[in-house]
């Protein structure tokens, strides 16, 4: 049974600064578990790398339209560690009515520096995808090549002193792909309207593979993340430990293993 975490910082009026809310971590996590146990039946592999505390960065792959990993993994890192993953969402998720304080109240976090840093100085585990959507509007056939990919999170590790967890998620990829992006419709700031190759996600099993704890800043000053070219070396570093990890992670489900 998940259990909600210790630290979780009441604003003194049963939710925190960001509009996280208990009661709505567990009624989500309730009506989400069939859908992670039995549709799309996930697996986990490493969760030992997660911290039990204090801050860190989950950095991982992101694909399927719309963020549907983004949830599992929130679910996956509940159920098997007790704590609220904090995803960081790009800045037009805040614009969208209704779902915006739906996601707040579960703990997604809009992605401005302010935010991240009072969450990395809470002590939160936090989760990054540096894709953002050129990962979930990737076409099929470029299915677990990482795209774009942004730097932020290195120099955040670099600045607070925070262990990076990359982790592979393993059939998100192939579950949900995009057939068009219309880039005419532009709702609530978001960069296209997403049309899906199917109605619904196909049950595409889940593998979620969490790799060993990368230290970017343990030998670096804080104001080392001020630097283009170490912020870049570091994300570099992150983006080859994740390839391999996914790599990893294909190669085991080929073979059958978890």
């Amino acid at each position: 049974m998940s259990r909600l975490p210790p630290a979780f910082h009441d604003a003194g009026h049963g939710y925190d600064v960001f509009g996280l809310e208990p009661r709505a971590v567990q009624r989500a996590a309730a009506l989400c578990r069939p859908i992670y146990r039995h549709y799309f039946r996930a697996t986990s592999v490493g969760i030992e790398h997660v911290p039990t505390s204090g801050a860190a960065i989950l950095v991982a792959n992101h694909a399927g339209t719309l963020p549907i990993d983004g949830g599992m993994l929130w679910l996956d890192v509940l159920e098997r560690t007790g704590r609220v993953l904090r995803p960081v969402a790009d800045f037009f998720v805040s614009s969208f009515p209704i779902i915006n304080t739906a996601f707040a109240r579960v703990g997604v976090v809009g992605g401005t520096r302010g935010n991240v840093r009072r969450l990395l100085d809470d002590g939160e585990l936090i989760a990054i995808f540096p894709e953002g959507v050129t990962g979930v509007a990737k076409p099929f056939r470029e299915r677990y090549r990482l795209q774009a990919w942004r730097v932020g999170h290195a120099e955040l590790a670099i600045r607070h002193r925070v262990p990076i967890v990359p982790v592979a998620i393993i059939g998100a990829e192939e579950s949900w792909p995009i057939a068009l992006r219309l880039r005419h419709i532009r709702a609530f700031g978001a960069p296209y309207l997403p049309i899906p190759a199917s109605p619904l996600p196909l049950p595409v099993r889940y593998h979620f593979h969490y790799g060993i704890p990368i230290e970017v800043g343990r030998d670096l000053p804080a104001e080392a993340a001020d630097d283009p070219t170490v912020v870049s070396a570091a994300a570099d570093r992150i983006r080859d430990a994740l390839t391999d990890l996914i790599a990893a992670g294909l190669r085991a489900r080929r073979e059958g293993r978890p």
